[in-house]
């Protein structure tokens, strides 16, 4: 049986129903929303019933015996029968989208021996990290001088690494950036094997887009040479970390690969999720999710990852305005946090955050990466711009006219920009995104006449 908990929820013990758009934006890819969609009617369903923030049935399948589905709606979290790795499955999509089509179609009920046991031994799970969380352990405490000893043998190891990388890239530029394409990426891939061995999954990373810039398209050397560039930066800000202060230190130390501590107290607030997408490549599959604290104007960031193909576990309906906690990172920017233990849904209109014209987020995202030099983006707010089609391709363009930021290749080829097209109608609209050294990622979007609905846009 295939079984998959989010660290963390987003619906209450009383089991708030979610809309169709909010369900589906818990799937993990694209075939599966489909899949969900022909399962999500009373047709194939069996045995359902719900109660105690949980739902569950029996879904036919190709099998003799009807996959049992069950989905705990305070984690969320997900048990079904059916062979797929992909979390949520199809079943437990269907079945949710049973629930949110009309609240009639599935009744209040006890529930059957089999989910009864897996929701009490995942809830008893929980109850138990909790405890731990708190420090009840039941153990001993954990030996602080042989972590301290643990963390200056990788220290070292990343520092031998360092090393060796900056004797790479002198060779390179020695060489010539021209010879770059001649050795293949064989050496680059052998070169991050070395900084994974020197536990700098960060510095590895570096590398393998060093490998990949030789031969990717005119103006490869320019890319080449100011990656290469930003790579030494790195090098030389870890080997002199001692001096940085503190914060800019932590930054580094993040950036190389090492965990960045969760520091300060939480924030507790009401939090609209702006957006939700993932990025995927041959080892992990990393999903960004975007919130903003209605009260406290912050800006926050989950992570959540996925090894192996898997997709990963965290999911949040975008356009929902959540009740719950987050605990910022420590780092220059702290815009990454970890979420508390549940998030409850709450009701009333939501305005999106507040926003500038195109002058003013160019200047966010240059005071960031004065703070953060490895940055990619920077998310900021729009407010009042109309898409429009320039000679080098789609921008944003302030409602008056003065300044005006290009969209990047990649959001100028998704289906997002014609529905930002469509919904501004060549008026204003307000949009959020991440704005980066490539151009402007729009993420979603709102209208004047409807502020309170969130479009997404990826």
């Amino acid at each position: 049986m295939s079984v998959a908990a989010s660290t963390v929820g987003y619906m209450n013990a009383m089991g708030v129903r979610r809309t169709a758009d909010q369900v589906l934006a818990l799937a993990p890819d694209e075939a599966s929303r489909r899949a969900g969609s022909r399962l999500g009617t009373a047709g194939p369903w069996s045995g359902t019933g719900r109660g105690d923030g949980a739902v569950w049935g029996l879904c036919e399948g190709s099998g003799a015996t009807p996959y049992r589905t069950v989905v705990d709606t305070t984690g969320p979290a997900y048990l079904c029968g059916c062979p797929s790795r992909k979390f949520p499955c199809k079943h437990a999509l269907g079945l949710l989208l049973l629930q949110a089509s009309d609240e009639t179609a599935i009744g209040d009920s006890a529930a059957p021996d089999w989910a009864e046991r897996w929701l009490a031994a995942r809830r008893g799970r929980a109850a138990g990290a909790a405890r731990a969380a708190e420090g009840d352990t039941g153990g001993g405490p954990a030996d602080p001088e042989a972590a301290r000893r643990r963390a200056e043998r990788r220290a070292a190891r990343i520092t031998s690494g360092a090393e060796e990388l900056e004797r790479r890239l002198a060779d390179l530029l020695r060489g010539g950036l021209a010879a770059a394409e001649q050795p293949g990426y064989g050496l680059w891939e052998e070169t991050a094997a070395r900084m994974v061995d020197a536990q700098a999954p960060g510095l590895a990373g570096r590398v393998r887009e060093l490998g990949a810039i030789p031969g990717s398209g005119p103006g490869w050397p320019v890319r080449l040479l100011e990656e290469c560039a930003l790579t030494h930066l790195l090098d030389r800000a870890w080997l002199t970390a001692d001096r940085l202060p503190a914060p800019f230190a932590t930054t580094v130390r993040t950036r190389v690969g090492l965990p960045a501590p969760v520091t300060g107290l939480p924030v507790r607030d009401h939090w609209l999720v702006l957006a939700q997408y993932d990025a995927a490549d041959t080892r992990l599959t990393t999903r960004r999710i975007w919130l903003h604290g209605t009260m406290s104007g912050r800006t926050a960031l989950l992570l959540s990852f996925g090894a192996g193909g898997r997709a990963p576990r965290l999911a949040l309906p975008v356009g929902a305005v959540l009740d719950g906690e987050l605990t910022p990172h420590a780092g220059s920017g702290q815009l990454r946090a970890e979420p508390g233990e549940q998030f409850v849904p709450v009701t009333g209109p939501t305005a999106p955050p507040p926003g500038g014209p195109v002058g003013a987020a160019l200047d966010a995202y240059g005071r960031a990466l004065g703070e953060d030099p490895w940055l990619e983006s920077w998310p900021v707010t729009l407010s009042r711009v109309v898409p429009a089609r320039a000679e080098y391709g789609w921008q944003l363009a302030d409602a008056d006219g003065r300044e005006a930021l290009p969209l990047t290749p990649a959001a100028q080829s998704r289906p997002g920009l014609w529905r930002l097209v469509a919904l501004s109608g060549g008026g204003p609209v307000t949009v959020f995104g991440e704005c980066g050294h490539r151009g402007f990622s729009p993420l979603a979007a709102w209208s004047l006449e409807s502020p309170e609905e969130t479009v997404p846009l990826i």
